[in-house]
């Protein structure tokens, strides 16, 4: 048939580059054909079509009833137009037409190009639907195709049809991507559009952590250690809690690696981000004294009631447990899920014997207010609109940004960063670390100075033990594990790296 074999290549070429197998081609062919004849004679049309692929050739027929009475012309046929093809024609049999290209007008190969379109679409998207609808929490990676408001448009390296995109939310905000950078993020979740699925990448999410870590680490990948918990302020820093299903295999050990290889892959890729690995426990109180290495805790006291732990600590490991702004008791309650209180010996043994354990302290009040941004004095009402503008509307939210993220910010000139800056050192110098964290660490001022800062790409791990099954790693047992060593791996970060530590 004329071009039936110039029009079965090009369907095939279309199948191959969007992956159809033979029977959807077969299916394509069929729909695009039977549209165009309903272009052309009615949408009631009847026709058989028959694919050839060895020879190339596509064979339609119409399907015509005979009938003494013509009701519907596009299935129907008058006995006496019948019987002059055939004079043995009666009424109720069914008269085959073939049907030639030559035939089909304009219009009518308009409506079957604009079908198999159509369905190649729906395959698609199907595809998509099914292929990532049960990967949600795995690792992809792909290329920066375009930089729109903020958010990445990501082609995805073996699935080009897919829309991906990193919201503006979910980036690390001390990354600077360009069109063509090759990046990795973990798929948060499908959303479903008008257009068809949209994947939602992330890169500040702790699952993108999680995901890092089950691609370096083989103990996680074959399921013998498993990441139970995660808190993470991006950026700045994580922690991870970890289980191990074998006793002869340190979960701690496996994440480091040996001389820390496998952390400080991660690492890298968090851009120097740090990293405290911890074991998990089902013990709330031994797993909050992990959580809040690496300070060392002398005593734990919880109340599950309230799913409150207060935490006492030396003198000396206070500004280690409070952490810089009150960063890492702040990660430690989210990664245990528990309310943390933290004390220092002297304010613990001055408070008696004779004081409820939970009740406040003697002219504090009981909750812990984060005021909005339009309530805190000295901050201009065009500065608090610019920083609502950006998502940020409690002290909180502006708490642990650096003089550079305001900059960023349109509208915040140099003075007004560092005006903003003096006002954050004020509140969190008076309070102790309390206004950085919901948590309220119960610390005197004087005492809550900040931790001292890591260096980039340091890994701080609790409860290693070296030359474990699972990787050996620079961390050593003491205590129980309550000692927290540095684990350093290789060299320090590149210099992209460092730009962004801003620590």
């Amino acid at each position: 048939m004329a071009g039936s074999l110039e029009i079965l290549s090009a369907i095939k070429e279309l199948t191959n580059s969007k992956q159809l197998d033979r029977t959807e081609l077969h299916g394509l062919l069929y729909d695009g054909i039977h549209a165009a004849l309903a272009k052309k004679h009615g949408p009631n049309v009847q026709a058989e079509v028959d694919i050839d692929e060895d020879k190339g050739t596509i064979r339609i027929v119409r399907l015509m009833t005979v009938v003494d009475e013509v009701t519907d012309p596009a299935r129907e046929i008058s006995l006496e137009e019948a019987r002059y093809d055939d004079e043995e024609f009666q009424v109720g049999d069914v008269m085959e037409a073939p049907v030639d290209f030559a035939e089909f007008g304009r219009m009518a190969v308009l409506a079957a190009k604009q079908r198999i379109i159509q369905r190649v679409r729906e395959g698609e998207r199907s595809k998509i639907r099914d292929e990532f609808s049960s990967r949600v929490g795995d690792l992809l990676s792909g290329e920066v195709q375009q930089i729109e408001r903020g958010k990445l448009v990501i082609m995805l390296n073996k699935f080009r049809e897919a829309e991906a995109i990193i919201p503006y939310r979910e980036q690390n905000h001390r990354e600077h991507f360009h069109q063509g950078d090759p990046i990795r993020a973990v798929l948060k979740r499908v959303e479903e559009t008008p257009k068809g699925p949209r994947l939602m990448l992330s890169r500040g999410d702790p699952m993108f952590v999680k995901a890092l870590f089950k691609l370096e680490v083989p103990e996680i990948q074959q399921g013998i250690v498993e990441i139970r918990a995660a808190a993470r302020e991006v950026g700045n820093r994580t922690k991870i809690a970890v289980f191990s299903r074998d006793d002869s295999v340190d979960p701690v050990g496996a994440c480091v690696g040996l001389k820390g290889s496998r952390v400080q892959a991660v690492v890298n890729e968090l851009g120097g981000e740090r990293i405290d690995i911890v074991p998990w426990s089902a013990d709330p109180e031994r797993f909050a004294k992990l959580a809040l290495a690496p300070a060392r805790v002398a005593r734990v006291l919880s109340d599950p009631a309230t799913k409150t732990i207060q935490a006492v600590v030396d003198e000396d490991q206070l500004s280690l447990a409070i952490g810089r702004n009150g960063q890492n008791v702040r990660l430690a309650s989210e990664l245990t899920e528990w309310k943390i209180e933290l004390y220092s010996s002297r304010e613990w043994m001055e408070r008696g014997s004779d004081t409820q354990i939970f009740a406040p302290l003697p002219g504090e009040p009981e909750e812990v207010v984060n005021p909005r941004l339009s309530e805190i004095d000295g901050l201009e009402p065009a500065t608090v609109a610019v920083l609502e503008e950006a998502g940020y509307r409690t002290l909180d939210d502006i708490i642990d940004l650096e003089r550079e993220d305001f900059l960023r910010l349109a509208g915040i000139a140099p003075e007004e960063a560092d005006r903003l800056m003096t006002i954050i050192d004020e509140l969190t110098t008076e309070d102790g670390g309390d206004a950085a964290s919901g948590e309220t660490p119960r610390a005197a001022p004087a005492t809550a100075t900040p931790e001292a800062p890591a260096a980039p790409g340091e890994a701080v791990v609790e409860g290693g033990t070296a030359g474990s099954e699972g990787g050996a790693g620079d961390a050593t047992n003491a205590r129980d594990g309550e000692v927290s060593v540095g684990a350093r791996a290789g060299s320090a970060p590149s210099s992209k790296s460092d730009e962004r530590k801003g620590e």
